[in-house]
């Protein structure tokens, strides 16, 4: 298996870019090694990697934030700034690593983000947005995206969020994600601001009315693949984010369920049993499995025996001198499954 790193020739795109289907960039979740897993049940969806700010990029270790393994294809990057020239070098950056699209960070609420001027606060200066899309534009030929709430406290009226995206279009985005709930940033954490601000699906519909020309993905509370496709006889695309990660097999049938492919759906044992052997390099090259084992621990939601194994592969793993021997009982226990 082949990494690709900063200094890496782009890789060849191994699938279309399509946003009809995506999982939403998550701190502290959406790394490279659950990228590959999520890859594993899916081939159309498309991956988000973690928020990664121009500062640790620029001024950081470039090569660990850019990796990522051929295989995560389609791939964008997303990047949290606001000074355009520092956000066009790093879009060159990931074009150069072989990224799929460039997406700007307009949603995040928290207060570490808002301080350096990222995020949902950005919401405020529709034209700096404008200037940063259009600087990234201009210095790569891959998609340049953003990703937004639909309001601000004190800007959540539908005029300044028809204003933003008026605004950004003309720099030239064409594709926008849409998570319709405002941000509140004095007040809640970004937990909260997930939760609390009621979900407005209205007010994001009525963007792709006003502005027939561009591309909008919804993003917020989707936990079904049901819900997904009622959403898409409205919007261009779904975003998924927590359900996805807490019940990742839901991913096994988004081909079949939104693409109509053929292809047999994976069980959730086939997808243990392919993850292995990445499971074994990273072994071997020094890295820790629960890097890896975190990310699958909802693998065996919803079916007997999934408390079991969690418990394998969160506590057990540790005791036990070699651990793939506790990952071959983890694929043992999904037998049927």
């Amino acid at each position: 298996m082949t990494a690709l790193t900063a200094s890496s020739p782009a890789a060849p795109h191994s699938a279309a870019l399509s946003r009809r289907f995506s999982i939403a960039p998550m701190m502290d979740w959406t790394d490279r090694h659950c990228r590959f897993f999520m890859r594993l049940l899916s081939q159309r969806t498309l991956l988000y990697t973690e928020m990664v700010t121009t500062g640790a990029l620029l001024r950081g270790d470039a090569e660990r934030f850019l990796r990522h393994d051929i295989s995560e294809h389609p791939v964008a990057l997303q990047l949290g700034g606001s000074t355009p020239a520092e956000l066009a070098a790093c879009a060159r950056m990931a074009e150069s690593a072989g990224y799929d699209e460039v997406n700007l960070n307009v949603g995040c609420p928290s207060d570490r983000v808002q301080n350096n001027m990222i995020g949902a606060c950005l919401m405020a200066h529709p034209q700096l947005v404008a200037d940063c899309v259009k600087a990234m534009r201009d210095i790569v030929s891959i998609p340049v995206t953003v990703k937004h709430r639909i309001g601000i406290n004190g800007r959540d009226d539908y005029n300044y969020l028809a204003e933003f995206v008026d605004t950004v279009s003309q720099a030239g985005c064409t594709s926008f994600t849409v998570h319709a709930r405002i941000a509140i940033l004095e007040g809640l954490s970004p937990k909260q601001n997930r939760e609390i601000p009621p979900l407005r699906y209205e007010i994001a519909a009525q963007l792709t009315q006003d502005f027939p020309d561009l591309e909008f993905i919804l993003n917020g509370g989707i936990k079904t693949l049901e819900e997904c496709h009622a959403h898409l006889q409205t919007f261009n695309g779904v975003m998924l984010g927590r359900e996805a990660y807490h019940n990742p097999y839901l991913l096994a049938q988004v081909d079949q369920t939104l693409w109509g492919d053929s292809s047999p759906v994976i069980s959730r044992q086939q997808a243990l049993i392919k993850l292995r052997p990445y499971m074994a390099q990273h072994i071997a090259s020094g890295g820790a499995l629960h890097h890896i084992t975190r990310h699958i621990l909802g693998l065996a939601q919803g079916i007997k025996g999934a408390r079991r194994f969690r418990q394998l592969l969160s506590v057990d793993i540790h005791r036990d001198e070699k651990p793939m021997r506790i990952v071959d009982r983890a694929i043992e226990l999904l037998e049927g499954h």
